[in-house]
């Protein structure tokens, strides 16, 4: 008979739908795909039991209440709710939803946020000396509320033991994938993917965001074309002089007007624009590192190593074991 993991997702008021769906069908898919090995039990635990409205207005019915779910309890996952303000999104920190988790969580085999559920197992005590990830919007409150957390705000997850944080929205179902590959091994969680019509089955040291759309539109259209021209010439000239005379302008206010409308300087964006491509061509091909150098535009070998260990802290070789995908 297969092990029955006894999933509890926490629900309360204002709750990112997402959040609480996308881990709950990635498990329904797991046991239709593997009924001799796999099966999960979803649960749906909230206050006071009965309807819960969510964030996008869909209300969801509990199967418990928090204070009937006992101490049976595999894997305990924590979505979290944001209050909009005029300043950006705060985390909302409900004190009976900690107050729950706290007690709850010694019980659990596993412990998992997803998104911005994180701050509710921080201020739950669950993450301090710990390394985290939460969605990018509220990263820096959670450093900020919490300074015993390493927060690192570009993981798609990160994992501290038995204590599982992830990023962002859609990351959800990337996160409750790495859940299945622990329980149930790589193969059932790729048969999982593709049910779910994913481009790739993520892995957690991915980041939440690729280079062009992990800074916000520049406020001169020039310089947005621009950004566009490198993310699609990758493997031109991309000098400093080159881009400056694509927009005819000196290299000296070039490089001033770039760094103020990005914050970075055009040989750091360049850079990393290209340690991007190569990291697609590492994740998807078997290209040799030489092949992998030279479409991505670093050039050599030695540029690929210098420049990917410099932004990835590994080496590209390292990096190809732990992500390459069929």
């Amino acid at each position: 008979m297969p092990t029955t993991h006894r999933v509890v997702i926490a629900v309360f008021p204002d709750v990112d739908l997402l959040d609480v769906t996308g881990p709950a069908e990635v498990f329904a898919l797991a046991n239709r795909e593997a009924p001799g090995r796999a099966a999960y039990r979803v649960r749906l635990a909230g206050p006071t039991g009965g309807t819960v409205t969510t964030s996008a207005g869909v209300r969801l019915v509990t199967d418990v209440a928090f204070g009937d779910v006992g101490s049976d309890v595999d894997t305990l996952l924590v979505p979290g709710a944001v209050d909009l303000r005029p300043e950006g999104p705060r985390a909302r920190i409900d004190q009976d939803v900690v107050d729950w988790v706290r007690t709850t969580a010694p019980h659990a085999r596993r412990v998992a946020s997803v998104c911005v559920g994180a701050h509710l197992l921080a201020a739950a005590g669950l993450l301090d000396g710990r390394t985290a990830t939460t969605h990018w919007s509220t990263a820096e409150q959670l450093a900020a509320d919490h300074p015993r957390v390493t927060v690192d705000p570009d993981p798609i997850f990160v994992r501290s033991g038995r204590v599982w944080t992830g990023a962002g929205i859609s990351a959800c179902m990337d996160l409750a994938l790495a859940l299945v590959t622990e329980d149930h091994g790589e193969d059932l969680a790729l048969a999982v993917a593709r049910h779910l019509v994913m481009y790739l089955k993520r892995q957690g040291g991915q980041s939440q965001f690729s280079v062009p759309i992990s800074r916000p539109p520049a406020a001169r259209r020039d310089i947005d074309e621009l950004r566009l021209y490198i993310a699609d010439h990758y493997d031109a000239d991309l000098s400093t002089g080159a881009l400056a005379r694509r927009m005819c302008v000196s290299e000296r206010h070039f490089a001033r007007v770039f760094r103020k409308e990005t914050g970075t300087s055009p040989a750091a964006y360049v850079e990393a624009t290209r340690i991007e491509a190569a990291r697609r061509l590492l994740e998807g091909t078997d290209q040799p590192l030489e092949q992998v150098a030279a479409d991505s535009g670093l050039g050599s070998v030695e540029t690929l190593h210098r420049a990917f260990r410099k932004q990835t802290g590994t080496t590209p070789a390292a990096y190809r074991r732990r992500f390459r995908t069929a």
